[in-house]
């Protein structure tokens, strides 16, 4: 007799290129440029050795997938993690694509990282790792070429030491040129003043920008955040400073609620010597995991990982916005059951572009050997978001479509009219 196997979860890959097929449908995108958007360019693996504190020597596998350059060099962020793998990469880097053209950038899109838990290791070995990691992949970056970015447990720290070890192989006058290799440096090294919270601030911004357009304001709404990283707690931070309440926080290792509110500030200074950890926060009390998408809530922001939201907790939902914080978080299926449910969906390559927004104001600043405040940071990235939005609203009000195809359909149709005007090589 045979045995029912349960039906695999799609992968990010799975969803991400199910979306491009939806969309390339819908628009009617010319049958050549689809096949060319659907492949990636380049997949890098790389295996390195690298010398642990107690003198033994570890093998790690790194990744870096480059989608498409049509629009300028490759962009997207380092991530290190235990699930890194090449298909992971080759869905976020196809993600960075679509996101760096709705954002209107001059670059095209990728994505890597190193498959390994950090926590485990000393801070020594993460920066002999990394150096390692970045020599290894040579000149499959470069400031003109293959610009990388912080991601999911990278930081400015991991760019200070990927810039310097990019810089060393350099010649002593060409050193300072290549500054911009990277994006999301220490301000002391290139980086850029707000980069930090760009992309937390860009998810505030969206959300502002949909109850705006509702002649709703935020204060009194009350949200949940899933992940309390850069980007959970920035955009906690605005959100909270704005009026709005959090309500609730899950992260790897806790799922924290208080219906009266939790202190951004308080869990912020919790976690930080924790490596990020929210639990045995005393400021609220710990609930079932599962529990956590069903919570009654005026917003949700996942700013974890992807395939959080699935068809599995989607029927679960009752708030009726959900803010993509991080890329991928919601599955295809899940997202047609949620907007069945008239759910509207602030989807990952608008609401979490701050980020690369941030990445190119960076390396423009780098490039052209100039110096921004803070305050004209945050005015360039709040304009940047808020024309973006803007044009992704206009587009799904007068055809009627949800936010996603809507931003989907702007991204690929400007990538179309590139390779349409100039032609495809030879």
């Amino acid at each position: 007799m045979e045995v029912l196997k349960e039906k695999r979860q799609n992968t990010m890959l799975d969803n991400v290129i199910e979306q491009f097929n939806t969309i390339s449908d819908i628009m009617d995108l010319n049958p050549n440029i689809r096949k060319i958007l659907s492949i990636t360019n380049n997949e890098i693996i790389i295996r390195f050795p690298v010398k642990m504190d107690n003198g033994s020597i570890e093998i790690f596998t790194g990744y870096r997938v480059q989608h498409n350059n049509a629009l300028g060099p490759y962009k997207g962020g380092l991530r290190y993690h235990p699930s890194v793998d090449v298909n992971d990469a080759k869905a976020l880097a196809m993600w960075m694509t679509w996101k760096t053209s709705l954002a209107g950038l001059p670059y095209g899109g990728a994505k890597g990282g190193i498959q390994i838990e950090p926590r485990n290791y000393s801070l020594a070995e993460l920066e002999r790792i990394t150096r390692r990691f970045a020599f290894a992949l040579g000149e499959n970056i470069g400031p003109e070429y293959d610009i990388p970015a912080p991601d999911v447990n990278t930081n400015e720290q991991t760019m200070a030491w990927i810039a310097d070890t990019f810089m060393s192989t350099k010649s002593s006058s060409e050193r300072s040129n290549n500054k911009h290799v990277v994006t999301g440096k220490p301000v002391g090294s290139g980086g850029l003043e707000g980069r930090d919270r760009a992309t937390g601030f860009g998810v505030y911004i969206t959300l502002r920008l949909l109850f705006d357009s509702r002649k709703e304001s935020l204060k009194g709404k009350k949200f949940i955040v899933q992940g309390f990283g850069n980007v959970g707690y920035w955009a906690s931070k605005f959100l909270t400073d704005d009026g709005a309440l959090l309500i609730a926080v899950q992260d790897a290792h806790a799922t924290l609620i208080n219906e009266k509110g939790i202190s951004v500030a308080d869990l912020h200074e919790h976690s930080k010597p924790r490596k990020g950890s929210v639990k045995g926060f005393e400021g609220a009390s710990e609930m079932e995991p599962e529990d956590f998408f069903g919570l009654e809530c005026d917003f949700i922001i996942p700013a974890a990982l992807g395939n959080q939201i699935t068809e599995k907790n989607a029927r679960k939902i009752k708030s009726k916005v959900i803010a993509e914080g991080a890329n991928g978080p919601t599955n295809n299926e899940a997202e047609r059951i949620l907007l069945a449910n008239n759910v509207t969906i602030i989807p990952d390559i608008l609401c979490n572009s701050g980020g690369v927004i941030g990445s190119y104001f960076e390396w423009l600043q780098n490039r052209n050997g100039e110096l921004w405040s803070l305050d004209e940071v945050m005015v360039k990235i709040e304009k940047k978001l808020t024309e973006v939005f803007k044009k992704v609203e206009k587009l799904a009000n007068e055809d009627k479509i949800d936010y996603r195809t809507a931003a989907y359909i702007l991204a690929i149709k400007r990538i179309e009219t590139a390779y349409i005007q100039r032609g495809i090589f030879p």
